[in-house]
């Protein structure tokens, strides 16, 4: 016996699971394992490297994977778009922005849109653009997000929004409690982006997954110094949550001075990127990251988080005795 939500069931999905777009690290492979798994896999659109979005396409095969979007990125290079919807994806998924502009031709395609949201406000206004799923994400996520706990935030978007539209909830969810207790918020499902980021599939630097493995959500903070690092100017009501490494404890609170030096520390920060040097480039997961231990593969873990869930979900009703 498997769980049905109504995410599954507009999904068409076995498992009310999906995989967080996460930009360079969520490609076709890993995509593809989530979504043969029972779960929906979501490609990483990141900020518009077209190259890379069509090699991560192939990569995936015949596999009914989604495609996730950074919407003022997208914007920026809108034929990415096109592409992304040439492929028939499993769905469509925006975040970071609203979807008004964006959404009539997703919608005129056929293809499911999820909205990611971090507000009750921004919930409201994607149901009302054409989301036909709603990411209620917490600040626990790893990767970029804003201010509010996953716990008051998804019941509360699941009110906001009405029965009408399925909410999955995320941040801070990498096992089968995870799962259980957002579907007892009301969520009818979850978006995992930490527990992927070490498997076997994952297109992270081997040594980031090692460093990942051993982390806790403790070594976790929330700041901008990687996007000033790197020169992506993100909009400022958004920051990201990474490990904890020298480079951000160095920068973190003089951003003026990094922005200052970037002709130095932009192509270093790159380069530690591309060698998995840890102490520099940032490592990024969420407070969840505790619960992730496992040197598996996607497929495994989908699985096991649905098994774990629905052996808590079985054993409930003995705590009204």
């Amino acid at each position: 016996m498997t769980i049905k939500t109504a995410l599954t069931d507009l999904l068409g999905i076995t498992h009310p699971i999906l995989l967080a777009p996460m930009a360079g690290v969520a490609g076709g492979a890993l995509a593809s394992a989530v979504s043969h798994a029972g779960g929906l896999g979501v490609i990483g659109g990141g900020y518009g490297e077209r190259d890379w979005l069509a090699r991560q396409l192939l990569e995936a095969g015949n596999a009914p994977v989604g495609v996730g979007f950074i919407t003022w990125s997208l914007r920026k290079n809108p034929d990415l778009l096109d592409l992304a919807l040439a492929h028939r994806p499993g769905a469509m998924f925006l975040s970071f922005g609203d979807i008004d502009d964006l959404a009539p031709r997703i919608k005129q395609a056929g293809i499911p849109l999820i909205a990611q949201v971090q507000t009750l406000a921004q919930a409201r206004k994607a149901v009302s653009d054409g989301a036909d799923v709603i990411v209620a994400q917490g600040a626990e996520a790893g990767g970029h997000g804003s201010t509010r706990a996953t716990l008051p935030l998804v019941p509360a978007v699941v009110d906001a929004v009405g029965a009408g539209v399925p909410v999955v909830a995320a941040g801070g969810i990498a096992d089968g409690r995870g799962l259980a207790a957002a579907l007892m918020l009301g969520a009818s499902g979850v978006l995992c982006g930490s527990l992927f980021y070490p498997s076997r599939e994952s297109l992270a630097h081997p040594r980031a997954k090692q460093a990942a493995l051993a982390a806790s959500g403790d070594d976790t903070l929330r700041s901008s110094v990687i996007d000033v690092a790197r020169g992506i100017d993100w909009p400022g009501q958004w920051n990201i949550r990474t490990l904890r490494n020298p480079f951000i404890a160095r920068w973190n609170a003089d951003l003026d001075a990094l922005r200052h030096s970037a002709a130095v520390e932009k192509p270093r920060y790159l380069q530690a990127a591309a060698e998995g040097d840890v102490e520099t480039a940032a490592v990024i997961v969420g407070e969840g990251i505790d619960l992730v231990r496992r040197d598996e593969a996607a497929g495994a873990a989908v699985q096991r988080l649905a098994d774990e869930a629905e052996a808590l979900l079985r054993a409930a009703p003995r705590l009204l005795d």
